[in-house]
């Protein structure tokens, strides 16, 4: 996992976001709706919804704002139905492009998808065509500071069952398997460490750079696009050079 850090764009991103909290806590209201429907509102029961809500915290959602997502969820089990679907593809230079949704429209979402992938210069691809060159990974991010022992930290992480454990310059790194995330993250809040980032997410395993104007404009314009769509949840690609 060493020679990419991953926390420089973690914080670039959640800078960029704060303009835009609205459309990011109704992302995160349609992942706690799912996780509700499907496991209940319990957070002592269902695992995924602690998992999102520490997500939609690190978020800087707040606590009002989640209890009522979760409320107004359970009160309405037979409401909107979101279909999740995975869209894969390649942005320009040949960058790995993987697009999550979450939808009540599946025709919707695709159009407005191969829409994105065609103004930014790049093309949709097939199931599978881009996946196996990423990594499912729980990843948590913790900032540097001068209460916390980064022995003590290391130990934590990987008695608790990380993966990796790694030390960048802005903080810490963490790496888990997806299965082993909840412990893990569970471990950490109740040590009272401040997380930046906790969430399972794709890690590519290499990155590909782009040094033509023109395509750095199109992958930018490709990435703003789908940024857009109300129904996109998450977008991950392994662009190197990708100006934060």
């Amino acid at each position: 996992m060493s020679g990419h850090s991953k926390f420089a764009n973690i914080k670039h991103k959640k800078e960029k976001n704060d303009a835009q909290r609205g459309k990011i806590f109704t992302r995160l209201g349609r992942e706690i709706a799912v996780a509700v429907k499907s496991g209940g509102p319990d957070l002592s029961v269902n695992s995924k919804l602690r998992d999102i809500v520490a997500k939609a915290k690190s978020s800087n959602m707040p606590n009002d704002t989640i209890e009522r997502s979760i409320k107004k969820a359970a009160g309405d089990l037979n409401g909107v139905n979101y279909e999740s679907i995975v869209y894969e593809g390649y942005g320009p230079n040949g960058v790995a492009v993987i697009v999550e949704i979450l939808t009540d429209n599946r025709n919707r979402a695709a159009a407005n998808v191969r829409n994105a992938f065609t103004k930014g210069g790049g093309n949709m691809g097939t199931t599978g065509c881009v996946s196996f060159m990423f990594d499912e990974k729980g990843l948590i991010m913790v900032e540097k500071d001068d209460n916390i022992d980064e022995d003590e930290l290391m130990m934590l992480a990987l008695d608790s069952g990380a993966e990796n454990f790694e030390a960048v310059e802005e903080g810490y790194e963490i790496v888990t398997l997806p299965e082993d995330f909840s412990s893990v993250r569970e471990a950490f809040e109740k040590a009272g460490i401040p997380m930046v980032s906790a969430e399972v997410t794709m890690i590519p395993q290499t990155y590909t750079e782009i040094n033509n104007e023109d395509d750095i404009k199109k992958m930018n314009k490709l990435l703003a696009l789908l940024d857009e769509e109300d129904d996109v949840q998450n977008v991950y690609h392994n662009w190197e050079n990708e100006d934060e």
